[in-house]
């Protein structure tokens, strides 16, 4: 049986958990936890357990990911329970893979646990579906952050015309790049834009506007927490108030 398991904690409301994940946290002897991990999901380990603060957190000091992959490995030939901890899903965004090479070339084996991830949390806290027949058929998930930081090298203009909706994760700080690539690719400045912060959290915050308008409204009232940012038809298509902003935007420019 696998004593190492990469645990989705999801987008941060403990109820979210997964049944497997709970049992997991609360078996485990040894939890290396991201920093988006709410508090109240860390409460749930065994008052024994070993928590180890890896850190990882877009546009903070962290841990490298070179150390965390040696803490895992070096817990794991313990024999002990290990959960390596990490925010929404470990497969989207989570650099499992580096984690699981490295559990590979030990020759450890492991487990991967699911977590709901950002996207879908939020679709469901701003009650829109990420997919819409006949206006949005695909959903993109793409990162905002480059390896290096910045903006990374998207095919901007292939996913301006794909017609989906668009998923942004760790974008916050590259918003204002990431929406003059987009209208310059070809997207309306009238676009529906959503920023989610604190997805599924009791301080989550919606902020609604336009691509042309988001990022100056994200400016002014000064998101501080993760965010997430919905782009596409299917973010206003049932919602009055964005259409507003998106017909006043129109007269206005």
């Amino acid at each position: 049986m696998s004593r190492v398991f990469l645990v989705g904690a999801g987008p941060g409301d403990p109820e979210l958990l997964t049944l497997k994940a709970a049992r997991l946290i609360a078996a485990a002897e040894v939890v290396l936890f991201d920093s988006l991990v709410d508090p109240r999901i860390l409460a749930m380990a065994n008052q024994a357990a070993k928590l180890i603060d890896v850190g990882k957190r877009c546009g903070r000091h962290s841990a490298s990911q070179a150390e965390i992959c040696r803490l895992l490995v070096e817990e794991a030939l313990t024999g002990r329970i290990v959960v390596r901890l990490k925010g929404g899903d470990p497969m989207i965004f989570g650099r499992a893979t580096e984690e699981m090479d490295a559990l590979r070339a030990a020759r450890i084996g492991f487990e991967v646990v699911p977590g709901i991830t950002a996207a879908t949390a939020a679709a469901s806290g701003l009650q829109r579906s990420l997919t819409q027949r006949g206006i949005a058929r695909s959903l993109h998930v793409l990162t905002g952050h480059g390896a290096e930081g910045g903006l990374p090298g998207h095919d901007w203009v292939s996913l301006t015309k794909s017609g989906g909706t668009l998923a942004i994760y760790m974008g916050g700080e590259t918003l204002p790049g990431l929406a003059a690539h987009f209208i310059e690719a070809g997207m309306e400045p009238t676009m529906p834009a959503i920023l989610v912060e604190n997805v599924s959290l009791p301080e989550e915050r919606h902020i609604a506007a336009t691509i042309a308008t988001l990022p100056s409204r994200r400016a002014a009232q000064r998101a501080t927490g993760p965010v997430l940012i919905l782009i596409g038809a299917a973010m206003g298509a049932a919602d009055e108030t964005v259409k507003s902003i998106a017909a006043a935007d129109a007269v206005a420019g």
